[in-house]
């Protein structure tokens, strides 16, 4: 009787640490999927480690959240399935129910709340072999104005020949990235011009950076476009200030970010699509966005007679609209 009672208690045993493995490799499953998501849908404007810590911060108003100054008792899980799955109003952050299933939902949701607000980790070591990084320690001359070790924007005379070359590299090669890095003083030399090369083909050995940079460098450079009126000049600025970062600055959506998004941000230069756009449409789109899109409304940071403003570059920079 004791030997099956022994035997008994291994069965229940051996079934319990089955059980807790199995558990145990579903939630890691469900973290990496998690993990997997977010670093294709969410870290243009959340950041790899959740902190928000992004160029798309300073375009957005509000800007996207810091996870990782979150408590879990102030955001519960079931509000952020609601916000991941339908959005939020008045905000960039546009639902994904047409992207992701609830699976995939509630595995981004469970690993934001895990990596970022509970455990402050810092997510994905971006710089691997298998994400294209070989030898990247060959960059070490740029990684103190990554990790803010130096203010990126300290005088290059302060610096030594060494400094001098990393932050150079880092200028060229890093910073669309790692965006602005660490300054000292948050003052006007921060252009809002938004780019997004180099990412791939990128080599430092190069004198013309734009020419050996990705794919994508040549829509970051706007068009070239002579005798813009007074109010397509301004709208030309605001542009760069503010839609570039999505739509291109050469207006294509070819960009990195816009290589991300999905529906695509609008093609503003193809006649298949432009010849019905209407200044009137444009307007309505611009101030108050496009449902299920990533395309905010911008009522809340522009005026009236500056979305007018930046419809007239985009008429005179990539195609004319349709009169009524």
């Amino acid at each position: 009787m004791l030997f099956y009672r022994y035997l008994l208690l291994l069965v229940c045993v051996c079934w319990v640490s089955a059980t807790i493995a199995s558990n145990l490799f579903k939630t890691s499953a469900q973290h990496e999927q998690g993990r997997s998501i977010y670093n294709y849908r969410c870290y243009f404007c959340h950041g790899y480690s959740g902190d928000a810590n992004t160029l798309a911060s300073t375009y957005l108003i509000p800007p996207p959240r810091n996870f990782t100054r979150t408590q879990a008792a102030d955001l519960s899980r079931q509000t952020m399935i609601d916000v991941v799955t339908a959005g939020k109003p008045g905000t960039a952050m546009h639902g994904f129910s047409r992207l992701l299933n609830a699976q995939e939902i509630a595995a981004v949701v469970d690993f934001l709340r895990d990596e970022f607000i509970s455990n402050q980790r810092t997510n994905t070591h971006y710089h691997t072999l298998e994400n294209g990084w070989p030898d990247h320690v060959r960059y070490r001359s740029a990684f103190p104005f990554a990790t803010g070790a130096i203010p990126l924007d300290r005088a290059w005379e302060q610096l030594t020949p060494e400094q001098s070359r990393g932050k150079q590299l880092f200028l060229t090669s890093c910073v669309t990235c790692h965006d602005r890095a660490i300054v000292s003083d948050e003052g006007e030399i921060w252009s809002k011009q938004s780019i997004s090369y180099p990412r791939n083909n990128y080599s430092h050995t190069e004198l013309d950076a734009v020419s050996s940079a990705s794919i994508y460098a040549r829509h970051d450079i706007p068009p070239a476009v002579k005798n813009l009126s007074v109010e397509a000049a301004r709208g030309k600025q605001l542009w760069q200030q503010n839609c570039a970062f999505c739509h291109a600055a050469d207006g294509t959506g070819e960009n990195w970010i816009g290589s991300f998004l999905e529906p695509k941000p609008r093609n503003l230069t193809d006649t298949a699509f432009m010849r019905e756009m209407t200044r009137e449409l444009l307007v309505l789109r611009i101030r108050d966005g496009i449902e299920n899109t990533s395309m905010p409304g911008w009522k809340n940071v522009l005026g009236e007679d500056q979305i007018h403003q930046i419809i007239s570059y985009i008429e005179q920079a990539f195609h004319p609209l349709k009169r009524q």
